[in-house]
């Protein structure tokens, strides 16, 4: 816990490296299209409970694992954004099923070291290009469900993306009240 906590608070943020392709406004809403850089990830499914709940138990377990809790003991720093796997239901809501992403270190993507947490898997992603939108505050499901809504009439019919899922993505570490950063991200077809 110790290490998690020094982790969160003192060490540096890696960014999950992308460039920007395009930036677009329509109804009020800023968005871009990204390509970011695939690698190893930790990952932690959580079923059967709310999204928020749901969340942060998952992110609980990442952070534990970046923080120490693995077969080396060792804090690799934190890396952001924390990404959410969101599955939206029919009417808009989001069904009790997370998936949660933490992009490996650079340091560690070549060995990442193995989670203490046995429902932490480490996997390897492609590359993908996402619609991004951002906002600000301590975001809650209410908050991305309306954001995915706002990008999705943005984007209109010009833009072909999954529809069956997509990621909630928050930067900033608990503690800080001031400036944070969340994100919606639908991932281009």
């Amino acid at each position: 816990m110790l290490g998690m906590i020094k982790n969160s608070l003192l060490s540096t943020v890696e960014t999950w490296p992308h460039r920007v392709l395009r930036r677009g406004e329509k109804e009020q809403l800023s968005y871009e299209e990204r390509e970011c850089e695939g690698g190893q990830f930790a990952a932690v499914e959580v079923e059967g409970k709310p999204f928020d709940e749901a969340s942060k138990e998952g992110v609980l377990k990442l952070l534990k694992y970046v923080g120490g809790s693995n077969d080396k003991g060792v804090g690799m720093g934190m890396t952001a954004p924390v990404s959410i796997t969101a599955f939206p239901a029919e009417d808009g809501s989001l069904q009790q099923k997370v998936k949660v992403y933490l992009r490996i270190p650079n340091q560690f993507q070549a060995s990442p070291p193995c989670p203490s947490d046995e429902s932490i898997k480490i996997e390897e992603r492609q590359a993908l290009t996402i619609y991004s939108t951002q906002f600000g505050g301590y975001a809650k499901e209410v908050d991305y469900v309306n954001y995915a809504a706002k990008l999705k009439a943005a984007l209109g019919s010009e833009a072909t993306y999954r529809k069956d899922f997509y990621f909630c993505n928050g930067y900033d570490p608990p503690m800080k009240p001031y400036g944070r950063r969340n994100e919606v991200w639908f991932v281009k077809e």
